[in-house]
């Protein structure tokens, strides 16, 4: 597969990806490398790196617990720690093996250590690999609110490889799918138009969606890359989806939903809002929401649960002034950002996901 250059790093895929890295080291000649994992990619994923690699560098491992739980600045502290008592110096490389927990955490880690040390990504999940491998963001949840502290920062390079997509669940491929479905609705309908046709959800399937998907995220986040306009188009179904999902992770008597749950009931629920303020069609409405149920099943909010999200959208940290903004649609790849919605509407966007 074609590489994709994103600001000033590579996107690389499958073996090719391993050369390059391997051509990396080489020449960077790192003082040491430290690998970051949590105890499922430490298992399952790194493996796979370890017999790729070819350096004479001296490798370390650090692991933190898995879960979007343990993406705060305790952790960030005690890897932070790891560094410091393993001799990390400013010529030390970090290689971030997981998901979006992993590389979201490591680059900001790896960024503000010592001020700055070289990091690499590589995304072991569908949806690390098709969001979070490209726009440079990095950052930790402060309690449940996601993604609070963080900077912008590049990677030397990421890295595709999807192997590691054989190493997770069905239930966490179609977290990731999710992300994917916003770029059909939002970017390229034709990507919508194959996920509307999937008889079934194959990572054969979705291998061949993942390159387009990080060339929708690139192309956005290169022609806007602080989200003053149109890279806003990536929050479609995140704003009312964060919410719920920082809900449910904060509740104690709900079984939390994976990221891509909640942004697909995000979706439904904006599209929602869409149909009623923008006249979106209401049969594209229709199909969001039927793809949404048969892919993910239906989550139980119920009544007693909407002022708690709808408290939570305050805090999310695309607002301006204390207004919340929604990016809505007017059909399908035709949007509208800074859409301020009320609170009456966010119910019945509630009702009807629920109905």
């Amino acid at each position: 597969m074609t590489p994709i250059l994103s600001n000033n790093y590579f996107v690389n895929f499958n073996e090719d990806a391993y050369r390059k890295l391997n051509i990396y080291i080489s020449e960077y000649k790192p003082s040491a490398i430290f690998v970051l994992v949590d105890e499922n990619t430490n298992n399952h994923c790194l493996p796979i790196l370890l017999q790729e690699l070819e350096t004479e560098a001296e490798i370390e491992i650090i692991e933190i617990e898995a879960g979007e739980i343990n993406k705060n600045l305790d952790t960030c502290a005690g890897v932070w720690h790891a560094l410091t008592e393993l001799g990390a110096d400013r010529k030390s490389l970090m290689i971030n093996l997981g998901g979006g927990v992993i590389t979201d955490l490591g680059g900001f880690v790896a960024s503000t250590f010592k001020r700055g040390i070289a990091f690499v990504n590589i995304p072991t999940t569908l949806l690390s690999m098709v969001d979070a491998s490209v726009g440079g963001k990095t950052g930790v949840d402060l309690g449940v609110l996601k993604n609070q502290i963080g900077l912008f920062s590049d990677p030397e390079m990421v890295l595709i490889d999807p192997r590691y997509l054989e190493t997770i669940s069905d239930r966490e491929l179609r977290s990731g799918l999710a992300e994917i479905i916003k770029y059909g609705i939002t970017y390229d309908i034709k990507l919508w138009n194959e996920i509307c046709n999937f008889k079934e959800l194959t990572i054969s399937d979705i291998s061949n969606l993942i390159h387009r998907s990080i060339e929708i995220k690139n192309e956005v986040v290169t022609k806007d890359p602080k989200e003053k306009g149109l890279r806003k188009i990536l929050n479609f179904g995140h704003t009312l989806g964060h919410a719920i999902e920082s809900y449910f992770l904060e509740s104690e008597d709900k079984e939390n939903l994976t990221h891509g749950e909640a942004i697909a009931i995000g979706m439904v629920t904006e599209a929602f809002i869409s149909q009623k303020l923008l006249n979106f069609p209401s049969e594209n409405l229709k199909a969001i929401k039927e793809v949404v149920l048969k892919i993910y099943g239906k989550a139980e909010i119920d009544v007693l649960d909407y002022d708690g999200i709808i408290d939570l959208l305050i805090h999310d940290k695309k607002n301006v002034g204390g207004q919340v903004n929604f990016v809505l649609l007017t059909d399908f790849e035709q949007f509208k950002l800074d859409c301020v919605v009320e609170k009456e509407m966010l119910i019945d966007a509630l009702n009807y996901y629920n109905d």
